[in-house]
């Protein structure tokens, strides 16, 4: 796997995507926009017969330009580098550092290969894919861009380390709805990888994500919190919150914060208390009385005598 390293020297863990799989993202790609541009020119054939024959090649061109060429520009621009073909395979356009594409990359690459793709039926752009050592063709390397694997398995990719204990549901109340995807890809890239950089680099990458993360919530940096453990505290927040949303709140748990309280103590859960078993009175029946009686020598229904040792004067 070539991995990609930005300036700052922090290794991505994104793997270049390779000549078969690119090649049947175009195709698909291709097919829905030449779909669609025999559809158009249809129509407008139909739309356009009492025209003159400028008119005619004018709209030609300018449907030309606008589906074939305009139409694969605005939707990497929209989808930041994910079209129809390359979602479906997975892939998605990049710049070289790892960030996500703008208007001014996908007008090159568009650009470009109308040449490279259209024009020679695909045998520059394969050509150029096979000798680049990323498996880009010329209009990434005018761009500045690479195609890269958006899926990876799941025992191949890098997790993310867990903050502190002590940092464990600290943001709780963060609002994280105005952070950007492109910073959350850099923080966990940061994460995934930080072990790997410079003490010196590392640190100073941390502190501007944080100041990043911390303009986008309205929350300043807690003081004494190293900048490397409050992204990783963010992180498993929202993973937690993802959790939330998707599995439901855990339950069958021994303690549970009581209802509308903010300060986060905990109920434990008592055992159920137990009621005493009393033993209910023994009512001699009316024989066992006689018979008893007769065995002692006396009367049925007097007194049995104490037990003291003393026997009553007859």
């Amino acid at each position: 796997m070539n991995e990609l390293v930005t300036g700052d020297a922090v290794v991505l863990g994104l793997r270049p995507a390779r000549l078969p799989s690119r090649a049947l993202a175009v195709v698909i790609d291709l097919a829905v926009v030449w779909a669609g541009y025999i559809v158009v020119t249809i129509v407008l054939a139909i739309a356009t017969d009492s025209l003159d024959t400028a008119a005619v090649a004018a709209l030609a061109v300018a449907s030309f330009l606008l589906i074939p060429v305009g139409v694969p520009i605005a939707v990497e621009t929209l989808s930041h580098g994910r079209s129809l073909g390359k979602l479906a395979c997975g892939l998605r356009v990049v710049r070289d550092d790892g960030g996500p594409i703008r208007f001014r990359h996908a007008l090159v690459r568009g650009a470009i290969g109308v040449v490279e793709l259209l024009m020679s039926f695909g045998v520059i752009a394969c050509v150029a894919s096979l000798v680049s050592a990323r498996g880009r063709r010329v209009g990434d390397l005018f761009a500045g861009t690479l195609v890269v694997r958006e899926r990876v398995p799941t025992d191949r990719a890098p997790s993310v380390p867990p903050p502190p204990p002590w940092l464990v549901g600290r943001f709780s109340e963060l609002d994280l709805s105005s952070v950007p995807d492109d910073l959350w890809l850099a923080v966990r890239q940061y994460l995934t990888r930080m072990t790997q950089l410079d003490p010196g680099v590392g640190w100073s990458m941390a502190q501007r994500l944080a100041g990043d993360m911390a303009a986008r919530t309205g929350v300043p940096l807690p003081h004494g919190v190293p900048p490397a453990a409050y992204l990783a505290a963010v992180v498993n927040e929202r993973q937690a919150r993802d959790a939330r949303r998707a599995f439901g709140s855990p339950s069958g748990t021994a303690g549970r914060s009581a209802p509308g309280s903010s300060t986060g103590r905990v109920e434990l859960a008592m055992p159920p208390v137990r009621r005493p078993e009393i033993a209910e009175p023994q009512v001699a029946r009316p024989a066992e009385m006689v018979q008893e009686a007769a065995e002692a020598g006396r009367e049925p229904g007097t007194a049995a005598p104490p037990a003291s040792g003393f026997a009553p004067p007859s």
